[in-house]
């Protein structure tokens, strides 16, 4: 690094490692690392970076696992030789649902931190939670239940929060814990999301919990960005003042703490900008904008959406958006990814992805009219189970010949894709880009059925850090902000997606009756009643 020359920081305190990641003015990386939650903290003793209960529904990590991991990772970025005063600002990124239950008294131990101990050593009795419940978590449908009925109904929920109660979510695990272990409640002074409980050890002060990881809790109202006093007074007594303030994602929420000055050397003018939910951070890492698409397809395939004007639904989530205040992002998971097309690959194409490619290459885009619905497990989106195929006729078949179930299949699973976004309000546009990533976006055919059903282009991109990488950029921005700077304009120097594959000609023509096929089947056929909380 050049004498002097600037560099901002981005943290991503995920559920299996902590990863930070420095760029300099001209966005390029100049430092990674992480530290493995499994690897290198052995005396937590999780598996995949958490404690699954015996109930198998309960799924927590250890705060001090997560505050130990900073201590190693700042002490191998002094001990590499990393200049601390070059940072000007930094912001990060945490698993989205998680809590943190802050004792009381802890903010005074916060703002006093010795700079001659580690933050584990410092910080070690500063939880009324020793374990906090995390994502994974599916042990809350009474509670769900229970919230729902407060707010009139599922759909009522959504529409005030953005999503129908889900078990993972912040509010329904503070309500199990209120209901289960009152005492931790009442000696609990501040109630943290894992990305505002990250951000409070860089401050060394509570930090406020940002619009975006609000969202995903079950209790902001997405529209005003306010806490709904309804959904709070169903959840535990005594809430809002518990969770404090909420905060634009791209607020600066003031100078790194003193301790961060004496023990590493960082600058005191380094600015904490909030930190924000995983999902959110990762938007903002792909550059995603106004009309844009990012599809994750693995082993479960996930889309977020760019939507200006948002009908939440009992499927998906709507959050705040991280990069543009007026606007929203949706999220919608579908279980049956990759597992499913790895099944239909060995049933049909000799367990080759080449056979399989030149099933999709040598059938005909509608595949004739025959529609298919493939879920191995039960799925999400919607809730449905098995394998169901119809023909052109809309009757039920036993089978499909093996090059039309592997067409079937994929257009199948895009198919659901861009009826549940637009369910949720998200429009194509003219200027619509697909960001495709994870294992089947190097399937060049795969895509190019991607492109056809959505009818826009479809480009590739590196995520491997895009949470971190989203948060570095967000660190910039932050200190913009204030200002009529976007996002898009602080990153305008970052890679550009590469170009893979364009709608054919045609394509929109053919697709349009289909779609409205596949919704019509959807709804008659599969919506049988499968328990509406469901682990997920």
């Amino acid at each position: 690094m050049a004498a002097s020359a600037p560099c901002y920081l981005g943290w991503d305190f995920s559920t299996q490692q902590l990863k930070v990641i420095a760029i300099d003015e001209q966005l390029r990386v100049i430092y990674e690392d992480n530290v493995q939650f499994d690897k290198d903290l052995l005396e937590f003793g999780t598996h995949c970076g958490v404690h699954v209960q015996s109930d198998k529904r309960t799924v927590t990590s250890p705060v001090l696992m997560w505050i130990k991991a900073l201590d190693m990772i700042l002490e191998k970025m002094k001990s590499s030789g990393f200049d601390f005063s070059r940072v000007r600002a930094l912001s990060g990124a945490g698993q989205q649902h998680g809590s943190v239950y802050w004792k009381e008294g802890a903010s005074q131990i916060l703002k006093n931190l010795s700079p001659d101990l580690p933050l584990h050593q410092l910080l070690k009795a500063c939880f009324s939670v020793s374990d906090s419940p995390v994502w994974m978590d599916s042990s809350t449908t009474t509670q769900c239940l229970s919230l729902e009925k407060a707010v009139g109904g599922a759909q009522d929920l959504a529409n005030i929060t953005g999503s129908r109660a889900c078990e993972r979510f912040t509010g329904n695990q503070i309500a199990k814990i209120y209901s289960q272990n009152p005492e931790a409640y009442a000696q609990t002074e501040r109630i943290s999301v894992v990305s505002s409980f990250a951000a409070s050890l860089f401050l060394g002060a509570y930090a406020p919990i940002d619009y975006c990881d609000g969202s995903g809790m079950n209790l902001l109202q997405i529209r005003d960005k306010i806490w709904s006093t309804t959904c709070l007074n169903a959840c535990a007594p005594g809430l809002e003042e518990k969770l404090g303030p909420v905060v634009p994602p791209n607020s600066v929420l003031g100078s790194i703490s003193p301790y961060y000055i004496q023990r590493y050397g960082f600058s005191p003018d380094c600015k904490v900008v909030a930190f924000t939910g995983d999902n959110p951070a990762s938007l903002a890492g792909m550059k995603l904008e106004e009309g844009d698409i990012a599809i994750s397809l693995g082993t479960s395939d996930t889309l977020f959406l760019w939507i200006q004007e948002p009908t939440p639904a009992l499927e998906g989530h709507i959050f705040c958006n991280p990069v543009d205040s007026q606007a929203y992002m949706a999220l919608l998971c579908f279980k049956n990814g990759s597992l499913m097309r790895e099944r239909i690959r060995d049933d049909c194409a000799s367990g080759s992805w080449d056979e399989f490619s030149k099933a999709l290459k040598c059938t005909v885009i509608g595949n004739n009219g025959n529609i298919g619905f493939y879920f191995e497990v039960i799925e999400i989106t919607p809730e449905a189970v098995g394998i169901h195929r119809f023909n052109r006729d809309n009757k039920k078949v036993p089978d499909f010949p093996k090059e039309v179930e592997i067409r079937a299949l994929i257009e199948g699973q895009f198919m659901a894709k861009r009826i549940h976004a637009e369910k949720l309000g998200y429009k194509i546009m003219p200027r619509t880009r697909i960001l495709a990533t994870g294992g089947a976006s190097h399937n060049k055919e795969i895509l190019q059925v991607l492109s056809d059903v959505f009818s826009a282009p479809v480009y590739t991109i590196d995520t491997a850090n895009s949470a971190c990488l989203g948060c570095a950029y967000r660190a910039i921005h932050g200190l913009v902000a204030g200002t009529s700077v976007s996002l898009v304009d602080v990153v305008k120097l970052a890679p550009e997606p590469r170009l893979v594959v364009i709608p054919n000609a045609g394509a929109d023509q053919v697709y349009q009756p289909l779609l409205k096929r596949y919704a019509d089947l959807e709804q008659k056929v599969l919506c049988t009643p499968v328990s509406s909380h469901l682990p997920k």
